[in-house]
């Protein structure tokens, strides 16, 4: 019975790995060779008028363009190569755990079934706003932030067969990235599930998924999304989607809480040696996540708008 959960689970994974992997490999490739071209430099002279409004210099627009057309860590490369103050890097931190790695997260929140519209205006909305309200209620962090334990970048390619390798290394690594973590998810979900564990978990889940208007069996995917973010938790959300009929109205609760609270714990701590206060951070991601969730619930409920349907993937 184990070696058959085992067989099961790990085919699961290869499928979602190559469903994500048709969106990770070629965004990865085509926004790491627009690195070496103009079009990230207009991006970023386009967006530096509107960082003045948030309380960020021009530059910030240069961390903000990398961590969300790439990843967090591109982000987080860029702002290590400039001076800002721990008021602004604190101001990008927030901005960068709502709204980084837009292209491929958003698209696999749409292979989940999530509207493109809704993904798009609840991360970057939480961004600026986050970004507003920081500006305006914290008046201390003037300092010049000190960055410790984060390596500089390696030296960018200087030729078109170095830039086209460097792309599909990094397309590659993104790809193996989410299989490494995709497939054993999947084995140990489908062990779970065929020992009936994931039962057990979903109704000791149920009380808190209930409280945020949405049904037990969306207890898992929320779980894989706060640990693994917001990619893999697709994977397990478009299984479950499959096999456990999650209804659309949970689909997009669940993706609106975990676009503002996702990888909670490795998104928070890559910050850490950036001299910001973390435990801000997390808390304003949970917090906003949870009242967030309950806002959009309740509205919706109320309009009459749920309507749980079947659909497929």
């Amino acid at each position: 019975m184990l070696l058959g959960s085992v067989k099961k689970g790990f085919l699961v994974g290869l499928k979602t790995t190559w469903t994500l992997g048709k969106i990770i490999f070629p965004v990865t490739l085509i926004v790491a060779v627009l690195q070496y071209t103009p079009v990230l430099p207009w991006i970023i002279s386009l967006l530096s008028p509107v960082m003045k409004l948030i309380g960020l210099s021009g530059d910030a627009a240069i961390p903000l363009v990398l961590g969300n057309m790439l990843n967090l860590y591109a982000g987080i490369g860029a702002i290590i190569t400039l001076d800002f103050s721990v008021k602004e890097v604190f101001i990008l931190a927030v901005m960068l755990s709502f709204s980084h790695n837009l292209f491929i997260e958003s698209g696999v929140a749409m292979k989940a079934g999530v509207k493109l519209w809704v993904i798009l205006a609840t991360r970057l909305g939480l961004a600026f706003l986050s970004a507003i309200v920081i500006n305006l209620t914290w008046h201390g962090g003037g300092e010049p932030a000190k960055y410790g334990l984060i390596e500089a970048k390696a030296e960018p390619a200087t030729t078109i067969a170095g830039i086209i390798l460097e792309a599909l290394g990094k397309a590659g690594l993104g790809v193996l990235q989410l299989a490494m973590i995709v497939i054993p998810l999947m084995v140990v979900i489908q062990i779970l599930k065929d020992l009936q564990m994931l039962k057990k978990f979903s109704r000791a889940m149920a009380p808190i998924t209930r409280s945020l208007g949405m049904q037990e069996n969306t207890s898992t995917t929320m779980a894989a999304g706060l640990i693994f973010g917001l990619a893999y938790g697709a994977g397990v959300m478009i299984q479950a989607v499959q096999e456990d009929g999650v209804s659309k109205k949970d689909v997009t609760l669940a993706f609106i809480f975990l676009v503002a609270c996702h990888a909670v714990v490795e998104d928070t701590l890559i910050f850490l040696p950036l001299g910001i206060p973390v435990w801000p951070l997390f808390f304003i991601r949970l917090g906003v996540a949870i009242v967030l969730t309950l806002i959009v619930g309740t509205i919706w409920k109320r309009n009459g708008l749920i309507r749980r349907k079947e659909f497929n993937v």
